[in-house]
């Protein structure tokens, strides 16, 4: 049994690294979006394919755009960081 709890907190931890790097991909994705990069870019292509379908999912639940500032990254920052939380405390519970 102790094997199990083992191997369920080991890939527990890599859902919370990969969610980690995720949050990192949504704030320098962010940070892109303020200095209007070149779209031919494969980064910032990468980027925008990797962060738009969730800023959609966002979308399509709750109003982002407040004074023409879309707020959709920073609510995925902050669902993803209750995320990371749960999930740890329920890893260490076990």
């Amino acid at each position: 049994m102790q094997m199990i709890i083992e191997i369920v907190q080991g890939v527990g931890g890599i859902l919370i690294s990969l969610i980690s790097v995720y949050i990192w991909i949504l704030i320098i994705a962010a940070l892109l979006s303020f200095v209007n990069p070149d779209p031919y870019n494969p980064i910032v292509q990468f980027l925008h394919r990797i962060t738009n379908p969730a800023y959609m999912f966002v979308r399509r639940y709750i109003r982002t755009d407040f004074n023409n500032l879309d707020l959709a990254p920073l609510v995925l920052i902050i669902g993803l960081q209750v995320v990371i939380v749960v999930l740890s405390s329920l890893l260490r519970s076990l």
